[in-house]
């Protein structure tokens, strides 16, 4: 792992343990087993490192979407069967984004927005209504929110792809 992505990995893990205010340069190098010139070299201020951690939130989001429109089963049902996915890179990626003060760190919300839109759109394309895509949409946050609160996978997955496919049907038949 180069030294930069151990950094950023280290960022993740202050932000999603301890919060915004821990993350500091300092504790970062620290953590990551770096000096802090070598930190620098990499982000010469903290804003380069965030600005680090959000361009990687959007790579992970823009190979997320790739893999969605790609499944053989349209993105969609590869939307809702991914959802309950956590402790992924991507996950972590987006906690930590989400431990930042959105105020403060507009570009961090706003790559938050950014992926969730493109979710929606994605399914929208395939589904053709906007209503019924952010409602699959949620219903794949809800399947994410719990996923973090249980030891075990959702045992929901598989009705509420059928439950999708109601939807689809419908939308198609409107």
């Amino acid at each position: 792992m180069s030294a930069r992505d151990r950094i950023l990995d280290t960022l993740e893990a202050i932000l999603i343990s301890e919060g915004e205010r821990a993350a500091t340069l300092d504790a970062v190098a620290a953590r990551a087993e770096v000096s802090k010139g070598g930190l620098l070299y990499h982000f010469p201020n903290r804003e380069a490192l965030i600005g680090g951690l959000v361009g990687r939130a959007r790579n992970y989001a823009a190979a997320y979407r790739d893999e969605l429109r790609s499944s053989p089963d349209g993105p969609t049902l590869a939307y809702i069967r991914t959802s309950a996915e956590t402790n992924t890179d991507f996950d972590r990626t987006l906690i930590a984004l989400g431990r930042l003060g959105g105020d403060q760190h507009p570009e961090a919300a706003s790559a938050l927005r950014a992926a969730q839109q493109d979710w929606v759109d994605l399914v929208r394309e395939e589904i053709g209504d906007e209503a019924t895509a952010r409602a699959i949409v949620l219903m794949g946050d809800g399947l994410y929110y719990n996923a973090m609160f249980q030891d075990a996978p959702p045992r929901d997955v598989d009705g509420l792809l059928r439950v999708v496919e109601v939807l689809r049907a419908s939308v198609s038949r409107g």
